[in-house]
C-alpha cells in the first residue's frame, strides 16, 4: 500500500517538476475522503538549495528520509544530462529498489535514475528534446521518446514537466483504484488520463533542403502535397531513372519518397489544425489525404492522437471539428 512518499532534490532542481509530486502526494484532501500520504522533501546537497526559479529552499530532511518511503521521486533540475550525482544519493536509490520501494523520475530526473543503474535493460521515457543525449549517455536503456511516461515496476519515467502529473496519477491509479486517482485529478482541475503521447508535442518543422541531387523535387513535392505522384514521375521530374532516383533519395533524406511525403502531409495537416477553422474533411483533401477517414488513420500512427483531439489540445474543447 502506498502510503509515505519522499520527493529527494538536488541544487538547482526545478520548481514546477517538484511542485507535481508536492501537489499529488502532500496535500491533506482527508476532507474530501481521499488518502493522506505521509509526504517530506529530502536534500541530496545539504539544508539550503537554490532552484531554476531564482529561489532558494530550505529542505527539512536527508537523504535518511529516503530508508522510510514507498515511493521515491526524483524531480527535474538544472543540467542534470551533464553533472554528477552524489554517490550516497544514487546509493540510497538503490537500496530503495532493493527493498522493494518505487522510484519515480520526472523529466530530467531519470538522468539520476540511469545513473544509478535503475534503468539498465529497461524502457523508458524522457523529455522529448532529451531523448537522443540520454540514449547516448547509457546505451543500455530503451528510450521511449513518444511517450507521456512508462511503467517498468518498480521503476516508473515521466516525459516532460506535466507529464510528470500523468505518471503521478497512474501510481495513485495503480495503488488505490481509478476513483481515488479521478477525485485527485478533479481537484487539481487535470484530465485524469490523457490521450496521445509526447508525438503530439514535439516541433517537427520542415527541414530545409540542402540535399544535392534531389532538393529541387523536395521543395516541389512540399507544394504539391495535394497531389498523388509515383516514384516514376518524381524521379523523371529529377531527370533520373526510378531505381537511381529512390537509392539518392534515400541517402539524402534518410527515408523513402514514400515516407518522406506522408510525414510532411501530417505535419501540415498539424498546421491546419492548430491554425484554421477547417473540417478534418477539408484538411484531409487540402494534406492530400483525400479523406477524414484516411487522415485519422495516418494521424493516429504518427501522432498518437486523433485530428479532432490534436486539435482540442492546442485550441481548446470550443474548436471546431
Amino acid at each position: 500500500m502506498l502510503q509515505n512518499v519522499a520527493a529527494v532534490v538536488l541544487d538547482g532542481v526545478n520548481p514546477f517538476e517538484l511542485a507535481v509530486v508536492c501537489e499529488v502526494f502532500g496535500i491533506d484532501r482527508s476532507d474530501d475522503g481521499l488518502p493522506v500520504y505521509d509526504f517530506a522533501v529530502a536534500s541530496a546537497e545539504g539544508p539550503v538549495l537554490s532552484t531554476r526559479g531564482g529561489f532558494s529552499m530550505q529542505v527539512e530532511h536527508g537523504l535518511e528520509r529516503l530508508e522510510e518511503a514507498d515511493l521515491i521521486a526524483v524531480p527535474a533540475g538544472a543540467h542534470y544530462g551533464s553533472r554528477d550525482f552524489p554517490p550516497e544519493m544514487l546509493e540510497a536509490l538503490r537500496r530503495g529498489v532493493d527493498r522493494g520501494a518505487r522510484v519515480l523520475s520526472v523529466c530530467s530526473g531519470v538522468f539520476v535514475l540511469a545513473a544509478a543503474g535503475l534503468l539498465d535493460g529497461r524502457r523508458c521515457a524522457v523529455h522529448w528534446h532529451d531523448a537522443g543525449q540520454l540514449a547516448r549517455a547509457y546505451p543500455r536503456l530503451k528510450v521511449e521518446p513518444d511517450v507521456l511516461y512508462v511503467d517498468e515496476d518498480p521503476v516508473i519515467t515521466s516525459a516532460g514537466t506535466a507529464a510528470g502529473i500523468d505518471a503521478c496519477l497512474h501510481i495513485v491509479r495503480k495503488e488505490q483504484g481509478p476513483e481515488v486517482a479521478n477525485k485527485i485529478a478533479r481537484r487539481m482541475v487535470v484530465p485524469p488520463h490523457r490521450d496521445g503521447g509526447q508525438a503530439q508535442y514535439i516541433e517537427r518543422p520542415l527541414p530545409r533542403n540542402s540535399c544535392d541531387t534531389v532538393g529541387e523535387v523536395l521543395a516541389w513535392m512540399e507544394r504539391h502535397l495535394d497531389e498523388e505522384v509515383t516514384v516514376e514521375q518524381l524521379a523523371e521530374r529529377a531527370h533520373m531513372s526510378p531505381r537511381t532516383f529512390a537509392r539518392r533519395f534515400q541517402q539524402e533524406t534518410g527515408t523513402t519518397p514514400y515516407r518522406w511525403i506522408l510525414r510532411q502531409r501530417v505535419l501540415l495537416a498539424q498546421r491546419l489544425l492548430e491554425a484554421t477553422d477547417e473540417t478534418v474533411d477539408a484538411i484531409a483533401g487540402r494534406a492530400g489525404f483525400g479523406n477524414a477517414a484516411a487522415l485519422r488513420h495516418q494521424f493516429i500512427q504518427a501522432v498518437g492522437t486523433t485530428p479532432n483531439a490534436y486539435r482540442r489540445t492546442f485550441r481548446g474543447p470550443e474548436a471546431a471539428a
